[in-house]
């Protein structure tokens, strides 16, 4: 039987089955009107779909706890249809489908280590880090005169990624991106 955990054990990060689902837990609240029962609002992402959705239940309430483990892994590379990593604990090789990981893909060169979430042991999607350091494969060169503040332009990196960056960047240098939300943080 699995773990069953109620609202007064909600954590921000806990994984919950709700509805036929796997959901994280973003936030919660606990609310004691002065009429009426007590009730939790929260905020909940769905893994498999990444929709976040607010939903309030009774206090007291029962779900099934999902068991959570972060791994270490390697990505290695991408045939097309699927995604090849390893495990850096036991080096066993798996494949994800190319369409479950392809956003994060972008960002990841090969042989460069990732945190993957696995969902009672299976495998449900990449934690990218904070940023990630890449090589420009290419960009317009900068134009003499060209120094108004705040001014971008698309840049090509080693893995396929277009990001948009400050003029004064150029072809071959290396810079860091945030890969979560797809833009330039500094040169490397």
């Amino acid at each position: 039987m699995a773990e069953t955990v109620n609202t007064n054990q909600f954590r921000n990060g806990m994984h919950i089955e709700h509805e036929g689902s796997v959901w994280r837990i973003v936030e919660f609240q606990h609310v004691k009107p002065g009429k009426g029962g007590a009730f939790v609002r929260t905020k909940l992402k769905a893994l498999d779909s990444g929709a976040v959705v607010d939903k309030t239940f009774r206090a007291g309430e029962k779900f099934a706890r999902v068991h959570t483990e972060v791994k270490n892994v390697q990505f290695l590379y991408d045939d097309g249809a699927e995604a090849h990593f390893m495990d850096q604990e036991t080096y066993d090789q798996f494949g994800l489908p190319h369409a479950e990981v392809a956003d994060a893909l972008a960002y990841l060169a090969p042989s460069s280590s990732v945190q993957m979430l696995t969902v009672d042991g299976k495998p449900a999607g990449l934690q990218l880090p904070a940023s990630v350091e890449l090589t420009v494969s290419q960009t317009e060169p900068a134009v003499r005169g060209d120094t108004v503040t705040n001014v971008t332009k698309p840049a090509t990196l080693e893995t396929g990624a277009v990001v948009q960056v400050p003029l004064f960047v150029a072809s071959g240098e290396r810079i860091k991106v945030d890969p979560r939300e797809g833009r330039y943080i500094s040169r490397a």
